[in-house]
C-alpha cells in the first residue's frame, strides 16, 4: 500500500477510536427503564454480551413497527450467534409497554423518557427529517403492508411536545461497556439500514 492511502486509513481508525470515545463517555451517564420501571444504566445492556439495540423515533411510529419487525425476522440467527435484540423508545414506561402489548416484539425494550440515549448518540431531529420524499413514499408502502400508525401514542404528551421529530438508529455493541462496533443514523423517518449490514457486525 502506497504512504498516502495508509495514512488516510490510520486517519480513518483514529477518528473512528475518537468518536467511539465521544459516544461511550456521553453513554455512562445515559440511564434507561425497563417494563417493570428498573433504572438500567445503559451500557449494562451489553456490558456482559453482545446487542443489536434499535432506537425507535418514538413507540407510536409505524416506522418503528416495521422495524420491530425487520429485525425480528433475523432474530434466529442473533440468538444462535448469542446476540439480544433490543428496542429503545423515547418515551413513558406505560408507551413501552403498550408497544410490547401491541407489536408482540420478542425483543427486549426499553424507554427513554428524557431523550437522553438519542442526544448521547447525536440522532437527528427535526420536521425536515420526517418530511421528506422518501418518507411519505415509505408510509404509503407499510400502509399497503397492513401497518398502521398508533395515534393513540403517537398524541401523548411527551411525543407532542418533541413535535414527533426524532429520528433514531441503530448500534451493534458489546460485550464490554465500551465496544460499540457499528453505528447506523437515521437520516430521515424510515432510514433502516440494509439488514445483512447488522447481521455482518452481529453475527460474523
Amino acid at each position: 500500500m502506497s504512504p498516502q492511502p495508509l495514512l488516510l486509513l490510520l486517519q480513518a481508525r483514529l477518528e473512528s477510536s475518537k468518536l467511539s470515545e465521544d459516544i461511550n463517555s456521553s453513554l455512562d451517564l445515559v440511564k434507561v427503564f425497563d417494563l417493570k420501571g428498573n433504572e438500567i444504566p445503559i451500557s449494562d445492556l451489553w456490558k456482559d454480551r453482545k446487542a443489536v439495540v434499535a432506537f425507535a423515533r418514538h413507540f407510536g411510529c409505524v416506522f418503528c413497527r416495521k422495524r420491530a419487525d425487520y429485525l425480528a425476522s433475523k432474530k434466529d440467527i442473533m440468538d444462535s450467534s448469542g446476540v439480544t435484540l433490543v428496542i429503545i423508545g423515547p418515551g413513558s414506561i406505560d408507551q413501552a409497554k403498550a408497544f410490547a402489548e401491541k407489536t408482540k416484539f420478542k425483543g427486549e425494550i426499553y424507554a427513554d423518557p428524557a431523550h437522553t440515549s438519542y442526544e448521547a448518540l447525536k440522532f437527528v431531529s427535526g420536521a425536515l427529517t420526517t418530511f421528506t420524499p422518501n418518507a411519505g413514499l415509505k408510509i404509503i408502502q407499510l400502509y399497503m403492508e397492513g401497518y398502521r400508525q398508533d395515534w393513540k401514542l403517537s398524541f401523548e404528551k411527551d411525543t407532542v411536545e418533541r413535535g414527533g421529530w426524532q429520528q433514531g438508529g441503530i448500534i451493534v455493541a458489546g460485550p464490554g461497556k465500551s465496544n460499540i462496533s457499528y453505528i447506523h443514523k437515521d437520516k430521515e423517518a424510515g432510514d433502516d439500514p440494509d439488514i445483512q449490514d447488522i447481521l455482518k457486525a452481529c453475527c460474523s
